[in-house]
């Protein structure tokens, strides 16, 4: 594998959700341990599933794989570093400033934006503490710093003189006034990131258009602030020995083969590897071991795969539209990891619900949504808008500059406008839109497809910060009032959709979002399994065993994560436009 070729201190591993990062990563991980080297493996996403991979708990410290010696992994807890960031900035005070105080302090540190920061730190430390890894050989990072992360680590420092000139209270300036003493190590991490000697970043795709033109986003955001030593892995890859005498398997082969012949010019140039589709799923010790291996393993024959049987019988999407339909509006929220298909589902109940000629608004947070290509058409009833981070931030910025900003001297509108170009100014315009969003369905249908899995998360904590905001501002006077949280929590006006795959860690990954929103007070309705070889006629033997192998995450759904579920088959056309995605929705009836 050429990204592994004469490998640097610091490998990076960054893409759209779904594409398989994780185990490419874990697999790197294997074979760098295989040449003895020491490989500390690091997990930066929110919705980390490293540990799953390895059929061990990791968590926020350095833990050795007992299995595999040299090897190490850590998963950055946001949650448990935004705990250890805010006692460290609190700590001091507590005690010293009137509890009034204190507990405005940590209330301003409560919020999403606060996480954030807490994981940099966390993060910028094992590319700049040396004692911390001076054990290894190698760190690789499974989701590299994206341009929103650098954009961060780049902030200037002005903001501590802001405050103690009592000045303003934009945005997020009590997180943001803890970065000034992390400033050194900042600088230094970003140094470390542009230097091709020390770091590389593999961008990992699919052989699909939506993947490999987010690689290719990413690949320009990235090198335009200095980290220009990139490589690409496209994962997955169909082989064409398969496609004998399987329409369905022949249909993704070419579909494929013809992404593969249009590469965006970004990436054309790039040092590329492809990694075939395998038969097994990527968990555990012996599967990952294969995933990089230089001769492919043997892809089974029909002598290895047990016998067939017909598509599995289950629910259709249609028949969750059916009950969805006779609440005659609502909001209905689709979430899950990235790259399951949440668009497309989006976009089949929207128009599902539109044909029965009910008002519908279908909207997007995803800053990688394709609605339109998606839907490629228009239909009665149906609305289409998306919630841009760039243009509401915008127009969020010119609101605080017009009302806080017009009473501030030159200085402090300079400060002012410094802090409105920090990552968490986009947090509270995007959540502002949300809420505006959720509140048209109290009159028609909104159907909305969210961004994967961490970062939906992030919103709903941004709308229960406000909704604990709201309470106690007006708990005390007696008057009603309704939150967007609060909307989230009633079941009559809000119904979660969670979509996954019937693969181990889709599915796994799906079930601990579901612990977080009924943590959040918040209970999902169905899940949908999309894209199910099981659901479809096959013959190919690899897509035969790869049938056989989502059996069991389609029977742990249906019997333990969901009171109620629908099963979407793989098809042989892509559901582009209105009418193949009307006939998703009524497949596998």
């Amino acid at each position: 594998m050429k990204f592994l070729d004469q490998a640097p201190r610091f490998l990076f591993f960054t893409g759209k959700g779904g594409v398989g990062k994780t185990s490419i990563a874990c697999a790197s991980a294997l074979e760098l341990t295989r040449l003895n080297k020491r490989v500390l493996l690091v997990s930066t996403d929110p919705a980390s599933n490293v540990g799953q991979v390895f059929g061990i708990r990791i968590g926020n410290q350095i833990t050795n794989v007992a299995e595999v010696p040299n090897l190490s992994a850590l998963e950055i807890d946001p949650q448990a570093a935004a705990q250890a960031y805010r006692d460290r900035i609190v700590g001091p005070v507590r005690g010293v400033l009137p509890d009034a105080v204190v507990k405005g302090i940590e209330e301003q540190l409560s919020g999403a934006c606060t996480t954030e920061i807490a994981a940099f730190d966390e993060f910028t430390a094992l590319l700049t503490d040396g004692a911390l890894t001076q054990n290894f050989d190698h760190i690789i990072f499974d989701t590299a710093p994206t341009g929103h992360t650098i954009r961060m680590l780049q902030l200037p420092g002005a903001w501590s003189g802001f405050l103690e000139d009592g000045k303003g209270d934009a945005s997020c300036l009590g997180p943001l006034a803890g970065l000034e003493k992390q400033r050194t190590q900042y600088k230094a991490a970003v140094d470390a990131l542009a230097d091709p000697l020390k770091t590389r970043l593999i961008l990992v795709a699919r052989a699909q258009a939506a993947t490999l033109n987010e690689a290719a986003r990413t690949h320009g955001e990235l090198a335009g602030i200095g980290l220009s030593k990139q490589y690409l892995v496209i994962n997955g890859v169909f082989p064409e020995s398969e496609t004998v005498h399987d329409a369905l398997a022949q249909a993704i082969f070419d579909r494929e083969q013809a992404v593969l012949a249009n590469l965006p010019d970004a990436l054309r140039d790039l040092p590329t590897d492809q990694i075939g589709l395998k038969a097994f799923n990527l968990v555990g010790l012996a599967p990952l071991r294969q995933l990089l291996a230089a001769a492919e393993p043997a892809v089974p024959t029909a002598a290895d795969v047990p016998p067939g049987a017909p598509p599995i019988s289950a629910p259709s999407l249609a028949s969750l539209v059916e009950a969805i339909a006779r609440e005659g509006h609502g909001l209905v929220m689709l979430m899950g990891k990235g790259g399951v298909g949440k668009t497309t589902l989006a976009a089949a109940v929207a128009v599902e619900l539109a044909t029965r000629s009910l008002p519908v608004h279908l909207t997007t947070s995803d800053p990688a949504a394709h609605l339109m290509e998606t839907l490629d058409g228009t239909l009665e009833h149906l609305t289409v808008s998306r919630i841009d981070p760039h243009e509401v931030t915008e127009h969020y910025r010119a609101q605080v500059l017009a009302s806080k900003g017009a009473k501030l001297d030159a200085a402090g509108r300079a400060v002012l406008e410094e802090d409105l170009r920090s990552p968490c100014t986009e947090e509270i315009a995007v959540f502002q839109a949300f809420s505006r969003v959720i509140r048209e369905a109290g009159k028609k249908f909104v159907v909305m497809d969210t961004a994967p899995t961490g970062h939906t998360l992030l919103l709903l904590d941004a709308t229960g910060a406000y909704h604990r905001d709201v309470a106690r501002q007006m708990g005390s006077s007696g008057r009603h009032f309704t939150t967007p949280m609060m909307q989230l929590q009633d079941p009559r006006q809000t119904k979660v959709l969670i979509v996954t795959l019937a693969e181990t860690t889709p599915v796994l990954e799906a079930a601990n979002l579901q612990t977080d929103l009924r943590r959040a007070g918040i209970e999902p309705w169905a899940w949908v399994i999309n894209n199910s070889v099981a659901a479809a006629a096959v013959t190919s033997p690899l897509l035969q065993a790869r049938a056989h192998n989502e059996l069991r995450e389609i029977a742990a759904v249906a019997t333990h994560h969901a009171s109620r579920y629908a099963l979407v088959p793989l098809l042989k056309d892509e559901p582009i436009g209105m009418q193949r995605l009307q006939l998703l929705s009524k497949q596998g009836a």
